[in-house]
Order: C-alpha cells, then sequence, then structure tokens
C-alpha cells in the first residue's frame, strides 16, 4: 500500500505534468491577444486620416489586451475570437470587429469618473470593455436572450460596475441620464433624439448611421457645456441595424 509521502509525491508529478499544458493554453490565448491589437495598431494607422489621429489612447488598447474576447464568442468560435473581424453570436448579431470595438472607444475619451451607456449589449464584450475604463455601465440589448446571456456572462466574469437592461434602446435609459458617454453598436436610420436628450452637457456619442442596404457612416456627437450640438463624420462602416418598436 502505498504511503501518504509516496501520493503526495505522485501527486506534485501529476501536477508538474498538468500545469505545463495549462500555462501553455492561456500564454496561448494571451498571445493572441497580442497580435490582435497589433492588427488594431495597422488599422489605425491606415485609417488615421478618417480617425484624425496616428494613435489610440493606450488605455484602451491595455485593456483590449486583458480582456478574453474569447469568453464573448460561441464555443465553436474561439480558435477565432483574437481574429480582426466581427463574428456571429446568434440571433443574426455579431460581436464587433475588433478595431471598430477600439476606435469607438477611442473617440468616445471614457474617463475613470464617467457614466457610460452602451445600446446593443450584444455578446457584453464592448460593456466588458467599457466598464474597465468608466465608473458605471449601462447596457441595453432588445433581444432578451441575448440580453439574458451577457447578463450572466458579464456576472460569471466579474464585471461588477455594469447594469444590463432588456429593452428598446432606440429610447436610451431615461432613468438613469444623463450619461458621459453613450456607445450605440448597432446602426440606426437617424440619430435618435431620445439619446441625444440624454447626452450630458459635455458629454460624447458614437453611432453608425444608414440602412443595412447603404454605406453607413459611424458618427460622432458631441454636446458642449452650452448644450450645443456638433456632429462629425468619422469613416464608413457596417453594422446590423438598430431594432425594436420605434
Amino acid at each position: 500500500m502505498p504511503t501518504p509521502l509516496t501520493l503526495a509525491r505522485g501527486f506534485q508529478f501529476i501536477l508538474a505534468c498538468l500545469l505545463p499544458v495549462i500555462c501553455v493554453a492561456d500564454d496561448s490565448f494571451q498571445n493572441m491577444r497580442l497580435q490582435m491589437i497589433e492588427l488594431i495598431r495597422e488599422d489605425v494607422s491606415r485609417t488615421s486620416l478618417h480617425l484624425d489621429k496616428e494613435a489610440l489612447d493606450q488605455r484602451v488598447l491595455q485593456v483590449m489586451s486583458e480582456i478574453p474576447r474569447h469568453r464573448f464568442v460561441p464555443h465553436s468560435l474561439r480558435n477565432q475570437a483574437y481574429e480582426n473581424r466581427p463574428l456571429p453570436i446568434g440571433h443574426g448579431q455579431t460581436i464587433s470587429q475588433p478595431y471598430i470595438v477600439a476606435i469607438m472607444t477611442d473617440l468616445v475619451a471614457p474617463q475613470a469618473t464617467d457614466k457610460a451607456l452602451e445600446i446593443g449589449t450584444g455578446s457584453g464584450y464592448q460593456a466588458a470593455v467599457l466598464s474597465r475604463l468608466v465608473s458605471k455601465v449601462f447596457t441595453m440589448e432588445v433581444i432578451e436572450p441575448l440580453g439574458e446571456q451577457a447578463k450572466e456572462r458579464l456576472q460569471k466574469l466579474g464585471y461588477d460596475n455594469i447594469e444590463t437592461d432588456i429593452a428598446d434602446g432606440y429610447f436610451g435609459w431615461q432613468t438613469q441620464a444623463p450619461f458621459d458617454i453613450i456607445i450605440v453598436t448597432a446602426a440606426a436610420s437617424h440619430v435618435p433624439p431620445p439619446l441625444v436628450k440624454q447626452i450630458k452637457p459635455g458629454g460624447r456619442m458614437i453611432i453608425p448611421v444608414g440602412s443595412r442596404f447603404m454605406t453607413q457612416q459611424l458618427l460622432l456627437i458631441s454636446k458642449d457645456l452650452q448644450e450645443k450640438i456638433t456632429i462629425k463624420q468619422i469613416l464608413p462602416v457596417r453594422f446590423v441595424p438598430l431594432t425594436g418598436d420605434h
């Protein structure tokens, strides 16, 4: 009969064999994230004239280099999670291309004390990115199964400064308004007036505008302290449409 010491040594041997496998798996995803960041940098460089900047805020890239995007896509697509392209997440929706997530986050210039609203929770990935850069994130999803999955996922991953709601994002979240920043992750046919009203003076909103079958434009909307609205066209994009009863 093996002694406790023999068992302990055997356990240590098994553990030593298993740990390298675990480390390799973790390192593999980390390397993929770093490669994704390099692809984002390359795209930013190529589109710098549209963005009016040569590089993004390093805080945004740092957060995206740490968040496990593979946990926000279907399990069958995890090996593609860090490719610089959108991926299907079910119900006709997608998780946005990492480059798009990065520039939309950067353009609204999130600050640590900000309260943010996201329209179109989807997988929860954009909300997770925002949550590491602001004080509180409110995110809305009109497709109930997606919203419930994202809520559960975000809670399980420990993003405790995110509040979710299943509702039509066109009308915003009036009881929590105003917001320092608003990010809309689906294309509207026009800029929703309720969302403009919910931008805090000095705040910003980023939104794709246009129909599914035409070129959409990513717009940056700013409201100054006198509540004057300025709209800047950034670049052509392609998003799934904003849905709901509006």
